[in-house]
């Protein structure tokens, strides 16, 4: 359980995910867990996400040694091919001209760490995204418009990038943008914070 000196902490420096997190929780610190995200040896990108998740809000446990630690890492899979961020300008016209017509997994992991208590509760969401077929202007456009750099699949979803996609099936609609909310209110509650009782 939570006690009162608890600090809730997301162990991000992403701007998406806080505004994701501020959406039910007015009060947390966020620091970045500077860990590497590179891939392991044949590891796939759904055990690459949750992984990075776990590693992200342990890294934090001894900054933060009385806290609810709030880890996420998000890996997109097109094939056999993992889509991380573009990080420039063309590779993301490239990713995008891959993902045309094509359905592409998004795999969002999720973790939380109790450091107090040294316990970790984990969760891997899937969204699963069809693009539409995409003509070269319409990629140019969009990625001049948006710079979706920073992004895994080289997209934002919660803008422009919504015109991209034919349809998407998800159980949560935050997982896309990179922090499963509904798991993570759960997991939270369970930790002894409800954020409508807050």
């Amino acid at each position: 359980m939570k006690n009162e000196q608890q600090t809730i902490v997301l162990a991000s420096s992403s701007r998406y995910r806080r505004e994701l997190l501020a959406k039910i929780l007015s009060n947390f610190a966020t620091s970045n867990p500077n860990i590497d995200e590179s891939a392991k040896d044949l590891e796939k990108p759904s055990e690459l996400a949750l992984r990075l998740a776990i590693e992200k809000a342990e890294a934090l446990a001894n900054e933060f040694p009385n806290a609810l630690i709030i880890g996420s890492d998000q890996v997109a899979q097109l094939g056999n091919q993992a889509l991380g961020k573009p990080g420039t300008h063309e590779r993301a016209i490239e990713q995008l001209r891959l993902c045309s017509g094509q359905t592409v997994y998004f795999y969002t992991g999720l973790a939380l760490h109790n450091s107090a208590l040294g316990v970790t509760e984990s969760f891997l969401d899937c969204v699963e995204v069809k693009f539409r077929e995409l003509s070269e202007t319409e990629i140019s456009n969009y990625i001049e418009r948006e710079s979706p750099l920073d992004c895994a699949g080289s997209f934002k979803c919660e803008g422009l990038g919504i015109t991209l996609f034919e349809k998407i099936h998800s159980n949560d609609p935050n997982s896309l943008v990179g922090l499963p909310l509904i798991e993570l209110n759960r997991i939270l509650i369970k930790a002894g914070v409800n954020p409508l009782l807050l």
